[in-house]
């Protein structure tokens, strides 16, 4: 059977990567595996499913697949790259849980695969390139926004669920940035481990605890705003205690329509996956050219206030739905 050029690309790209690096022989039936790794379930990788599930449908020849850990560890995200290096993986676009702690499963996966990450980077280890966010510069947008929201100064507290992760330690980095030199103080860093239980106990311990001494809460991932607005609704503390956040979870976006929530630095998941997956092909099948000299692909943000916020949550809704 004669095959088509890309048939024969594809195919010489798989042999190349399953004699370097496969540990035992693979069936011919089975695809190529490209995976897409998450750090937690949110409906932030919801949206990004969505731009796999478009990559996914223009590479036919590809497995392409997303992995989601039960609990948002590094052990559990450890447990799912263990099982990709017995499969017939070719490429993994990963944000990693904690990437400093994470390089040697990564350089395994390095090793067998072509490795990108994703939302949150891991320089250190031995991935070709990151595609996401530039979250210094997201919190430097964000502490803008806390600016605006507290233009003679006040007393705030951040929220997120750990301070391992790099895009946590770049967005922190960005806010004091950006309050640098302003009557804003941070009072504290509160983390929640992923569970969000515990980050809407955080955000009810810290408005008990400070009182009228805490002017604003600020939620630095997807689930930390919905949470720090369910605990200011119930201690009915709506326009008392100012709310900024990140990213575009549904009680978000109702908390701006409501004005409860000032404003939210929104990232573009459906980039995440879909670029990602599409580059990743790319890389596999010998483009280099995809990498860029820094090895930094970067996809911009968008702020969400009162002024947009109903037609971008009509979007987000439709991406939502289950397809």
């Amino acid at each position: 059977m004669k095959l088509s050029k890309r048939q024969a690309v594809i195919g010489a790209a798989s042999t190349v990567l399953a004699s370097s690096f496969l540990p035992r022989p693979t069936f011919a039936a089975e695809k190529p595996l490209i995976a897409f790794v998450v750090n937690v379930p949110a409906d932030f990788w919801v949206i990004a499913r969505r731009g796999l599930e478009k990559a996914a449908a223009e590479l036919p020849d590809y497995d392409v697949q997303m992995f989601v850990p039960g609990e948002m560890s590094a052990a559990a995200q450890k447990r799912i790259l263990e099982d990709l290096l017995a499969r017939n993986l070719v490429g993994a676009t990963i944000s990693p849980v904690n990437p400093d702690n994470s390089t040697e499963i990564l350089n395994r996966v390095a090793e067998k695969a072509a490795l990108f990450t994703v939302d949150g980077d891991a320089p250190q280890s031995n991935r070709i390139m990151y595609i996401g966010t530039d979250n210094v510069d997201a919190g430097r947008e964000h502490g803008k926004l806390i600016m605006k929201a507290l233009p003679d100064g006040g007393k705030i507290m951040l929220f997120v669920g750990t301070m391992e992760a790099a895009n946590a330690q770049e967005r922190v980095r960005g806010i004091k940035e950006a309050i640098a030199g302003s009557k804003v103080e941070i009072v504290d860093i509160r983390t929640d481990g992923g569970d969000q239980a515990k980050a809407r106990a955080n955000a009810e311990d810290t408005l008990t605890k400070y009182g009228s001494d805490i002017q604003l809460l600020s939620g630095l991932w997807a689930y930390n705003t919905p949470q720090i607005y369910s605990a200011v609704k119930a201690a009915g503390k709506e326009g008392t205690v100012k709310i900024v956040g990140f990213d575009e979870d549904q009680l978000t976006l109702r908390g701006i329509s409501e004005g409860v929530i000032e404003a939210t630095v929104v990232q573009q998941p459906y980039e995440f996956g879909y670029q990602s997956i599409k580059q990743l092909a790319r890389y596999i099948e010998g483009d280099r050219s995809i990498v860029p000299a820094n090895k930094l692909q970067i996809i911009p943000t968008k702020i969400i206030d009162p002024s947009n916020v109903e037609e971008f949550a009509t979007t987000i809704r439709e991406m939502l739905k289950k397809s």
